[in-house]
């Protein structure tokens, strides 16, 4: 690909994540606070609500996790909760087909591609040592924001379907909490769609942890030259 074409590329999505970036900050999730309460009883407009703020939540920069919250208001945890994952799922797919996008086009002598081919050699290590589905869960899992995730897993080629059932499995306690955040309050409040808590952040983190270890201890332990019996035991022992 010429370097006229990687620039090309590069240009475009720095422009859009300066937009994002933009719209984000002026239009945040707390803006739609009075929306949401003007709209609720009717379920049929608050539905259309929320397909379209998942539908702008790329655009807009917004996490995930207070749209739940929304959701949740509005729908009870029951239905709330299915949902919102398939809110994340879609919400998901036009971050993973640009960043997917914009790495074919980081390839080349520019110095931005070489850096970007940096970041794409650290992510497919962390894939190649976790696995497609494991890594995708365990990132949502962690406490970082949703589009990092999805992007890290664009430019390391994991499929749609790990990155669909990855997705499901790694956002479902955070889905399932702020859905039940949203269910309890009486009024959506500002304060409420962004107070999910630190207990919450700490457990997935730990889980997160946990659901790499086993592969990263078995990395390890290759790379030092210790063969493993696949299961994580050393066969030197």
């Amino acid at each position: 690909m010429s370097l006229w074409s990687v620039r090309t590329r590069a240009l475009i999505g720095a422009v859009v994540a300066s937009g994002a970036v933009a719209a984000g900050v002026l239009v945040s999730p707390s803006t739609i606070v009075g929306t949401v309460d003007a709209v609720a009883a009717d379920p049929i407009l608050f539905g259309l609500l929320v397909a379209g703020l998942y539908l702008v939540r790329p655009l807009l920069a917004w996490p995930t996790t207070p749209l739940a919250a929304v959701v949740g208001y509005g729908f009870g945890v029951p239905v709330g909760v299915p949902i919102a994952l398939c809110g994340v799922v879609v919400t998901v797919f036009p971050v993973f087909v640009a960043a997917r996008w914009l790495a074919a086009g980081a390839s080349g002598e520019d110095a931005d591609a070489a850096l970007l081919e940096r970041a794409g050699t650290a992510v497919a290590r962390y894939y190649e040592t976790a696995g497609p589905l494991r890594g995708v869960t365990a990132s949502r899992l962690a406490p970082i924001p949703s589009d990092v995730a999805t992007c890290a897993a664009a430019v390391s080629g994991v499929g749609c379907r790990q990155l669909v059932l990855g997705t499901v499995v790694g956002e479902l306690p955070w889905t399932v909490a702020a859905v039940v955040v949203g269910a309890s309050a009486a009024t959506v409040t500002a304060g409420g769609l962004e107070g999910i808590g630190v207990a919450l952040s700490l457990a997935c983190a730990a889980a997160a942890v946990l659901l790499l270890a086993g592969p990263a201890y078995r990395r390890i332990r290759t790379e030092s030259g210790s063969p493993t019996d696949g299961t994580g035991r050393s066969t030197d022992s």
